[in-house]
C-alpha cells in the first residue's frame, strides 16, 4: 500500500486516496468535504465518464431525439439552438438517462441489443476514466498546486476490474498512486438502497455476463417478449441481485487497501475527522 502505517499517512507531504463503495455510502460526500478545505483536489470518475468519454454520445442521442420534433429539427438544422449535457459532480442524470433501461419503447425502454451497446461504451469509458487518475494527480499538482488528491470512483468499479488478479491494470495503477479505501455498507444500508431504488429505479451498469443471464432469466420467468418488458420492472427485479453479486467483488477489492465502516464515515463532519479515520484503520492493520 502507498501508506503502510498511521504515521506514514499523517506525515505524508502528499495524501492521495481512492474511495470505492456502493452508491449512497458517502464517496461524494467525503470528496466534497475534502475539496471544500481548499487543500484537496477532487477527481470524479463519473464526471469524467460523462464528459470526456461519453459526452458526445449523450449529446448526439439528445439531438437525435430532438430531430424527431419538427420545430426543434428546423432549429438544429440551421444551427439556431445548441443541445448539450449539463452534467455535474452531483447531477449525473444525463449519463444515467443515456444508459437507459431495456424494454418496451412505449415505456421509455430501449432494445436490448442497443442497451448492451451502451453498457459496453460505459465499461470502456469507466476503465479509461479510472486509468486517468494518475494524469489528474499530476495535473492537480503541476497546474493547480494541490498536493492532496481524492479519487471518487464510480459505484460500478467492481464490475470492470478483476481484484483476484494482482496484475489487474486498473487496480494496480490506482494502488501505485493512491491508498484504496473501501467504505463498507451494512445489511441495513443495502436494504435501504433497495427500498430507495424501488421508489425511483435508475439506470446502472452491469457486468455483461450478469446482465445477459438476468435478462434471459427475467424473460423466462415472466414469459414476455423483449419488446413487452416494463423497463422499470426489470431493473427493480435485477437490482437486489446486482448488489448481492457486487458484494464479494468489493470484498476482494478491499485486499488492495483498507476498509472503513459506512457507519463511521457517516459520522465524519470535517476533513480532519476523515483523515483520522484513515489513520485509525491503518493502525489496526
Amino acid at each position: 500500500m502507498l501508506y503502510n502505517s498511521a504515521s506514514e499517512w499523517r506525515d505524508a507531504p502528499q495524501k492521495r486516496i481512492t474511495l470505492f463503495a456502493m452508491s449512497g455510502l458517502g464517496k461524494t460526500y467525503v470528496s466534497n468535504l475534502m475539496r471544500a478545505t481548499g487543500d484537496w483536489f477532487h477527481y470524479s470518475v463519473d464526471y469524467r465518464i460523462g464528459t470526456r468519454y461519453m459526452g458526445e454520445h449523450i449529446a448526439d442521442h439528445a439531438k437525435a431525439e430532438a430531430m424527431k420534433v419538427p420545430y426543434l429539427r428546423e432549429l438544429l438544422m440551421s444551427d439556431s439552438i445548441y443541445i448539450g449535457s449539463n452534467i455535474t459532480f452531483e447531477n449525473l442524470a444525463p449519463l444515467s438517462a443515456y444508459l437507459g433501461k431495456p424494454g418496451d419503447p412505449e415505456l421509455g425502454g430501449v432494445a436490448f441489443e442497443e442497451y448492451q451497446r451502451r453498457q459496453d461504451l460505459h465499461r470502456v469509458s469507466e476503465i479509461a476514466a479510472t486509468m486517468d487518475t494518475t494524469h489528474f494527480i499530476n495535473r492537480a499538482r503541476d497546474i493547480y498546486g494541490y498536493q492532496n488528491f481524492i479519487c471518487d470512483t464510480s459505484g460500478s468499479i467492481c464490475e470492470v476490474v478483476n481484484p483476484e488478479d494482482r496484475n489487474d491494470p486498473v487496480l494496480k495503477a490506482l494502488a501505485q498512486e493512491t491508498l484504496l479505501v473501501w467504505i463498507k455498507g451494512s445489511d441495513a444500508h443495502t436494504e435501504e438502497l433497495i427500498r430507495r431504488f424501488d421508489r425511483a429505479p435508475k439506470p446502472m451498469y452491469y457486468q455483461p455476463e450478469f446482465l445477459t443471464e438476468s435478462w434471459s432469466q427475467y424473460l423466462s420467468e415472466t414469459g414476455q417478449n423483449e419488446a413487452d418488458v416494463d423497463p422499470n420492472a426489470f431493473v427493480r427485479w435485477t437490482y437486489a441481485r446486482a448488489l448481492a453479486a457486487r458484494q464479494p467483488r468489493y470484498e476482494a477489492m478491499s485486499e488492495w487497501g483498507i476498509t472503513l465502516a459506512g457507519e463511521d464515515v457517516a459520522q465524519v463532519k470535517t476533513a480532519s475527522d476523515f483523515e483520522s479515520l484513515i489513520a485509525k484503520a491503518l493502525e489496526q492493520g
